[in-house]
């Protein structure tokens, strides 16, 4: 069980992760096994890893295309949202001008 929270963003550290290109900042909240992420790709960013993990991902401000491993591509932009379970498409995310993503993952995407 979850109880009421709110959530400042300014208050929870931002954390780096280089990808093959550019760099996402990730800062993160744990509430048991469900993970909430507030990320932002800098420009040029491509990420350095195909990601085989669920996720729900939303896109607050600019836009990025969703690389699926099987070679099809799917540009979302600000207020479009994608959903994925673990193990079902393998994944991962391009931006040329930077983006800022909501993403929330845990057990409940198995």
């Amino acid at each position: 069980m979850i109880p009421f929270q709110s959530i400042d963003w300014s208050q929870i550290t931002k954390t780096e992760h280089p990808g093959e290109t550019g760099t996402a900042y990730w800062q993160t909240l744990e509430l048991g096994d469900l993970r909430i992420r507030k990320v932002t790709y800098s420009k040029n960013y491509i990420a350095d890893h195909w990601c085989h993990k669920g996720h729900i991902v939303h896109c607050l401000k600019g836009e990025f295309t969703s690389e699926l491993e099987n070679g099809e591509h799917f540009k979302l932009t600000k207020g479009m949202t994608y959903v994925v379970s673990d193990n079902a498409s393998s994944h991962r995310s391009v931006t040329q001008n930077g983006v800022e993503l909501l993403i929330i993952d845990g057990s409940f995407l198995k």
